[in-house]
């Protein structure tokens, strides 16, 4: 009964984010060309990190690989760094600064994109019975670096970006080592002087696995869409990604608080 209540309401929610987002798409795109939707395969690896040093301070960072085509050719390189304040063992708080480079899309092209990102963020960590239950709220604000003929412009695209996650970790069984099931949506809205046409800028939905490996390390695997819709309005990018993430999560506390196992999460 529990499961089937746990089950419902996730989808309930996962059917909210999916009305929202095509609403925003069909709304943004009434007056536009057929819409056009390339699938893309891409392989996302990371290493992050949150290291708490006192009840109340720690610091997080992070690095990720994201690879097209599979792994054949490079999509983007993140790399990040930041605080982190707990306000208690449930809600805490981040500041952060991130870079990203990107590879250029069109073909023959040789020169990354800089893209620098600022973000603060606020995180809640609870549980529905057993199942570790997050929710996190994030801020985003970014300058693209524009390319032109391969070559950068010297211009940027500033936006700001507003992203939810509601993430679930549905443990699978109860040894040191638990592995658990992971379920998890987060949908991302922009804003800025040149956004037009896609308000909505994706969304991304995970089903995966998450194993606790000891001495503060887990990871996840699985499967991501992502679902993204790019600035001429009626072009979509539909990613199929292979996610593999690991986890590292060191508390240097003297005297540490019981807290219950919720996951600790990062992204791009």
């Amino acid at each position: 009964m529990f499961l089937y209540r746990f089950f419902r309401s996730f989808f309930r929610t996962a059917s909210l984010l999916f009305v929202i987002v095509i609403h925003v798409c069909s709304t943004a795109s009434a007056q536009m060309p057929a819409r056009q939707v390339k699938h893309n395969f891409h392989t996302w690896t990371s290493l992050n990190s949150t290291m708490r040093f006192s009840n109340r301070w720690g610091m997080m960072a992070d690095i990720h690989v994201r690879r097209n085509n599979g792994v054949k050719d490079p999509s983007f390189y993140f790399a990040r760094i930041g605080a982190n304040y707990w306000l208690n063992e449930k809600i805490s708080f981040s500041l952060a600064y991130g870079h990203l480079w990107l590879a250029p899309s069109t073909a023959g092209w040789k020169t990354f994109g800089d893209e620098h990102r600022i973000h603060q963020q606020a995180q809640y960590a609870g549980a529905l019975g057993k199942v570790g239950m997050l929710q996190r709220i994030r801020n985003e604000q970014r300058w693209v670096e524009k390319i032109a003929n391969d070559k950068p412009t010297g211009k940027w695209r500033f936006t700001n970006r507003f992203r939810y996650l509601i993430n679930f970790n549905i443990p699978l069984n109860n040894k040191p080592h638990r592995l658990s099931l992971v379920l998890a949506d987060e949908i991302m809205m922009q804003q800025g002087k040149e956004v037009v046409y896609n308000s909505l800028d994706q969304n991304r939905i995970f089903i995966g696995i998450r194993q606790n490996l000891g001495h503060a390390w887990s990871y996840d695997a699985g499967y991501m869409n992502v679902y993204q819709q790019k600035y001429s309005g009626y072009q979509y990018d539909m990613n199929h990604t292979f996610r593999l993430f690991f986890y590292y999560t060191p508390d240097f506390r003297k005297s540490k608080t019981v807290a219950m196992h919720v996951p600790n999460l990062s992204d791009e």
